[in-house]
């Protein structure tokens, strides 16, 4: 198909999942050529739109048409770890069938397996090496491959197949800074349809246009994701604007239907004056008072209207303004004075081969830790934390710490999330647990809920709740790439709790907008033997 001819549609496009939950409802949507993004709350259904349209789940009612081949890249990928390179990439017929004719056998077959893909086994090989797995070659499993590598794999196979339709559900979220750069560049290069559901700012920032999935419909933003953002911060100072501005009007209307009243009543109590002391004929008084009630109706009427219609427009007005609620913390026993030691490591060999030969942390330092996908920079991090022993040298932490890991199993998924941070400051009144809670946006009834039942969001936010909120302190912080799986909001809520953190911090991840966000003070990289890099050759 010509690539002006390629497109995504959905019309009235609802999904229920079996136990009731109503993640769409009605949703419209086109999208043509070009490179579009889907961001939104996590929750919102930003995935389940996307295997929709992949053609993985039915929808409830709408349809969904799609003009052109469908590749789809899922967010958790799973690949038979017994998979050959070359049956991962499908090139695994048409390569033997060349090994065949190759070696003079002429069967029909293969020249049939073969078709117009003469040379197949070349473009699978430019393909891997343009996304840095030329060294793997057609022969390795998937089984001996990273996770970051296996997802760049699958990538390779969609590359080489050419769908007209590329679909992308939070593709950077297992890669390191090497694969990332690269995704972004078959990203930029990319001719057809391209839909990327996601939060990587990075990658937003190549797309075309950016969707809001929110409240059931898609607010749609030209440019990427900067462009997105100005026009967002411009769209909600106007929304507040218009928020004043009704409530302003609410206060007049209110303001004139207590002096309309007040008016009338004046009106009422002459009237009564003037009909006990029999002032005028009682004729003239009964059509005058009738008058009168047929007046103060009509204006009682007039005023209470206006004050109904300006608090609808309040409303109206309310509803633009987002309500993205920040977590508030307030941590002064997490202060570490300037100067003083952390952490010191000296002559240290981790598991599977890692070296830091020396490493010291000194007062509120904030770290960012770097490196590729299995350098063991998580090997480090639990190290640090105590959780492993190293094979070789000294690790000495001076202060309280605690550890965030990738996987957030911290929490008893029995328990309720002030139960699981009660567990974290058994001193802690459960009055003090939930006030500090609430900080964390966990207010009311939602402090009760099972942790089995969070979203990826509320599970991030209550874990790091237990860490921030225990007892003692902790003055240095570990977090393993906490950004994972947080949606655009969730990682403005995770920085802006950071801020008020005033101890040591190390974190590794491969966001840079988001390490940069942090305010981070050293640059490490992690390959073979800690290292420490400058901001700008990270």
């Amino acid at each position: 198909m010509a690539p002006s001819d390629l497109s995504v549609t959905c019309s009235d496009l609802s999904f229920t999942w079996p136990d009731g939950t109503v993640v769409l409802d009605g949703l419209d949507l086109a999208v043509g050529p070009g490179r579009t993004g889907i961001v939104g709350l996590n929750g919102s259904g930003k995935s389940t739109l996307i295997r929709l349209i992949a053609g993985e789940l039915t929808p409830t009612a709408g349809t969904v048409r799609v003009a052109g081949e469908t590749g789809y890249l899922p967010q958790n990928l799973t690949l038979d770890t017994a998979l050959r390179a070359d049956e991962a990439l499908g090139i695994a017929v048409p390569r033997a069938a060349l090994r065949a004719i190759e070696a003079g056998d002429p069967g029909e077959e293969h020249f049939a397996a073969v078709g117009d893909d003469w040379d197949i086994e070349e473009r699978a090989l430019a393909t891997l090496d343009q996304l840095g797995l030329g060294h793997i070659g057609l022969d390795r499993t998937v089984g001996e491959l990273s996770g970051g590598e296996s997802v760049l794999l699958r990538l390779a196979a969609l590359l080489l197949r050419r769908p007209g339709v590329l679909l992308l559900d939070e593709p950077t979220n297992h890669l390191d800074l090497a694969a990332r750069h690269r995704l972004y560049e078959a990203v930029a290069s990319w001719r057809g349809v391209l839909i990327i559901a996601g939060h990587d700012r990075e990658l937003l920032e190549l797309v075309d246009r950016i969707g809001d999935l929110r409240d059931g419909g898609v607010h749609w933003y030209g440019g990427g994701f900067s462009a997105y953002r100005e026009a967002l911060a411009t769209g909600q100072e106007a929304a507040r604007r218009s928020v004043r501005a009704a409530e302003a009007e609410v206060r007049r209307q209110k303001r004139e239907l207590a002096e309309a009243q007040e008016k009338l009543a004046r009106r009422v109590r002459y009237g009564r004056t003037m009909y006990e002391n029999k002032r005028e004929p009682r004729i003239v008084m009964n059509t005058r008072k009738r008058a009168q009630q047929v007046s103060a109706a009509k204006h009682r009427g007039t005023h209470t209207a206006r004050l109904e219609s300006a608090r609808e427009r309040l409303e109206e007005a309310a509803g633009a303004v987002r309500d993205d609620a920040e977590i508030r913390v307030d941590l002064p026993h997490t202060a570490v004075p300037p100067g003083r030691t952390v952490l010191a490591l000296r002559e240290v060999r981790l598991r599977y081969g890692a070296r830091v030969p020396e490493f010291t942390v000194r007062g509120p330092e904030r770290i960012a830790l770097t490196g590729r996908n299995g350098a063991g920079k998580s090997t480090l991090l639990r190290t640090i934390a105590g959780e492993l022993e190293p094979l070789a040298g000294e690790v000495r932490a001076e202060v309280q710490s605690r550890y965030l890991p990738q996987r957030l199993d911290l929490l008893d998924d029995r328990l309720s999330v002030a139960e699981n941070v009660a567990r974290y400051a058994p001193s802690a009144t459960g009055n003090r647990i939930r006030a500090r809670l609430a900080r964390f946006l966990f207010r009311g009834a939602r402090a009760d809920q099972p942790a089995g039942t969070l979203s990826g969001g509320e599970r991030f936010r209550a874990t790091l709740a237990a860490l921030m909120l225990a007892e003692p302190a902790p003055q240095l912080l570990l977090l393993d790439e906490p950004a994972n799986n947080l949606d655009l909001s969730g990682v403005e809520q995770l920085t802006a709790a950071l801020e008020s953190y005033e101890g040591a911090l190390i974190v590794a991840a491969h966001d840079l907008p988001f390490l940069r966000g942090l305010g981070i003070t050293r640059w490490l990289r992690l390959d073979g033997e800690l290292a420490e890099v400058a901001p700008e050759d990270v």
